[in-house]
């Protein structure tokens, strides 16, 4: 079964979207761009799941083991196979839960900067376009964080802000109504009013 995505910009009847830097997909198949930090942590919460029980049954087997033998020499092998291997399948599993726990907090915090990011945009541009007399657009809590306009960099070039073309650049600044001599993206089309 092989699914094909097509561009926000090719497809006139998307709705937008509050996130900017998500694109929409009418295949119900998961987004495969700036998945890695949920596959980390579904494979390292499996894996946790798994050991860490395995561990203390490996523990409980060996103690059981151990105590239904009366030679020590069966006692030892018990305790060395049993204790220390049951010992270490736990810290691991336990380790493995900490990595999941870290994925998980390196996901939400990843999230929240985008987040914040967008907000600092449209709160630049709100504030470029009130220095410079321009009329105040939509209240910054209705617009859409995507539509903002910006430039990447030092370029000439207006885009959204969820252009695909810049999604991957942290050197965003909006682009007020004062930028003359600027080009506008002829993939994402920004509104410059």
């Amino acid at each position: 079964m092989t699914t094909q995505l097509t561009p926000t910009a090719a497809r006139p009847h998307a709705m937008p979207q509050a996130s900017s830097r998500q694109v929409p997909t009418t295949s119900g198949a998961a987004p495969i761009r700036d998945n890695g930090y949920r596959t980390l942590q579904v494979v390292l919460f499996v894996a946790g799941a798994v050991l860490l029980p395995l561990g203390l049954v490996v523990i409980i087997l060996g103690w059981y083991g151990a105590a239904n033998t009366p030679y020590e020499y069966d006692q030892m092998s018990y305790l060395v196979s049993g204790g220390l291997l049951g010992l270490g399948l736990t810290f691991c599993g336990g380790f493995l839960y900490f990595g999941a726990w870290l994925a998980r907090l390196a996901a939400d915090q990843k999230e929240s900067s985008r987040r914040l990011a967008d907000t600092l945009l449209i709160l630049a541009d709100v504030t470029s376009r009130s220095a410079a007399g321009a009329p105040a657009p939509a209240p910054a809590a209705t617009r859409d964080p995507g539509a903002v306009p910006v430039i990447a960099g030092s370029g000439t070039t207006v885009h959204r802000a969820d252009c695909s073309l810049i999604q991957h650049r942290d050197d965003l600044r909006p682009a007020g109504p004062d930028a003359p001599g600027m080009t506008q993206c002829r993939l994402c089309k920004p509104e410059l009013t």
